[in-house]
C-alpha cells in the first residue's frame, strides 16, 4: 500500500485527469502566435492582447501559467519567450515544434476525446481514417493548407531523426538514397546538408510535390533531392545505394507490409543498405509514454498494425535483407532504428 496521504494520492489521479489544461494551454499559444509575437522581443499583457486582439479578461493568468510551465520568462511586467520556447516554438526556428502541437490540437486531441467510443467498435476516430489505405492521404491532402499543416507536424519528427541518422550510419560509402513515404523531404533534405556528397530521392504522393519544392529551396539542396510523385505500391521504386522507411510499415496490413519490404529489396543495390525506423513493439521498452504513442496511432488511422522489433527483423531476414543492429533512437518518440544489408 501506498506510504502517501489519500490527500497526495488523489492529487496524483487528478494531475492525470487535467493533463490536458497544460496541452491546450501550449497549443493555444502556439496557434494564436505568442512565440511568434515575443520573438520580436519582451511585451506586456496589455500589448500582448492588443498585438493578437486577445478579450479574456484572465490573459494574465494564462500568460503566468506558461511562466510556471517553463515556456514564458517574466521580468516585471514584461513577458519573454523562455531558451526552449525561442528554439522550438517560433515559426522560423529549423527546429519548430509548433505544427506537432497545432496537429495535435486540429486531429489528435478530438480522436482521444472518443477513446471509449474506439475501444468499443474498434475504429479509429479522426479524420484520416478511410479503409482505402493510401487514398486516405490522397483525400487528406487535397486540402493544401491541412497538408502543409500535417507536415510541419512530420517535420518535427523527422529533423531529429536526420540528426540520428547521421550520427549512427556512416554515408561515407554511399551515393545515393530513397526515403520511401518521404512526405516533403525533410529528412532526405537534412542527411544530404550533413553528407554533401550524397543524391537523394524522395518518394510520396503527388499532392506533396509543391511543399517538396518550396522547402528544398529554402534548404537550397533543390539539385540534390529528387520527388518522385506516386503511390509506392504501383511503381517500381528508384535504384540505390541506401532506403530509408520511416512510420510506414504499421500502417499497412502484413500482404502490404511484405510487398513494401521486397520493393525495397529490388530498389537497393547489392551490397547496399535499409534503414527501417518506426514505434515498433518492444517488450524491453513499455513505457506509459511508449504505449500511448503507439495507441494514439491506432486512434488516427484504422490501419495501423502492432508490429515488433522482432516482426520486422524476421521479415526483412525472410525477403533477403541480413539484419545488422537496432538500436533506439534519441529523438521524440524514441523510435527503433533498424539497419539491414543486402548481400552482394
Amino acid at each position: 500500500m501506498s506510504d502517501r496521504n489519500p490527500v497526495a494520492r488523489a492529487r496524483a489521479i487528478m494531475a492525470i485527469n487535467n493533463g490536458y489544461f497544460r496541452s491546450k494551454v501550449l497549443q493555444s499559444a502556439v496557434d494564436l502566435g505568442v512565440f511568434d509575437l515575443l520573438a520580436a522581443g519582451p511585451a506586456t499583457a496589455e500589448e500582448i492582447r492588443d498585438r493578437l486582439d486577445l478579450r479574456h479578461r484572465l490573459l494574465r493568468e494564462y500568460l503566468d501559467a506558461m511562466v510556471d510551465m517553463g515556456l514564458l520568462e517574466r521580468e516585471g511586467v514584461l513577458y519573454r519567450n523562455s531558451a526552449d520556447a525561442a528554439e522550438f516554438l517560433v515559426s522560423t526556428s529549423p527546429t519548430y515544434l509548433g505544427g506537432t502541437a497545432s496537429q495535435h490540437a486540429r486531429l489528435h486531441y478530438h480522436a482521444w476525446g472518443r477513446l471509449a467510443d474506439s475501444l468499443r467498435d474498434g475504429h479509429a476516430k479522426s479524420d484520416v481514417r478511410p479503409e482505402g489505405g493510401t487514398q486516405a492521404f490522397v483525400e487528406f491532402y487535397e486540402d493544401a493548407e491541412r497538408a502543409r499543416r500535417l507536415m510541419q507536424h512530420v517535420d518535427a519528427h523527422n529533423t531529429f531523426m536526420a540528426d540520428e541518422l547521421v550520427r549512427h550510419f556512416d554515408w561515407s560509402g554511399h551515393r545515393t538514397f530513397t526515403d520511401i513515404g518521404g512526405a516533403r523531404g525533410n529528412l532526405a533534405a537534412r542527411i544530404v546538408m550533413a553528407n554533401p556528397h550524397l543524391r537523394a530521392n524522395v518518394v510520396d504522393l503527388p499532392a506533396l510535390e509543391p511543399l517538396f519544392d518550396e522547402l528544398m529551396a529554402n534548404l537550397g539542396v533543390a539539385d540534390k533531392v529528387t520527388f518522385h510523385g506516386g503511390d509506392f505500391f504501383a511503381r517500381p521504386l528508384p535504384v540505390t545505394d541506401v532506403v530509408v522507411i520511416g512510420h510506414v510499415l504499421p500502417d499497412w496490413p502484413e500482404a502490404e507490409r511484405t510487398d513494401i519490404v521486397k520493393r525495397c529489396y529490388d530498389a537497393v543495390r547489392p551490397g547496399g543498405t535499409l534503414i527501417v525506423y518506426d514505434a515498433l513493439v518492444d517488450e524491453n521498452l513499455n513505457d506509459h509514454d511508449t504505449l500511448l504513442r503507439r495507441l494514439n496511432s491506432t486512434m488516427i488511422r484504422d490501419d495501423h498494425q502492432p508490429f515488433s522489433v522482432e516482426e520486422c527483423h524476421e521479415l526483412l531476414k525472410e525477403h533477403g535483407f541480413q539484419p545488422e543492429r537496432c538500436f533506439v533512437s534519441d529523438t521524440i518518440a524514441h523510435d527503433h532504428v533498424l539497419i539491414a544489408h543486402k548481400p552482394e
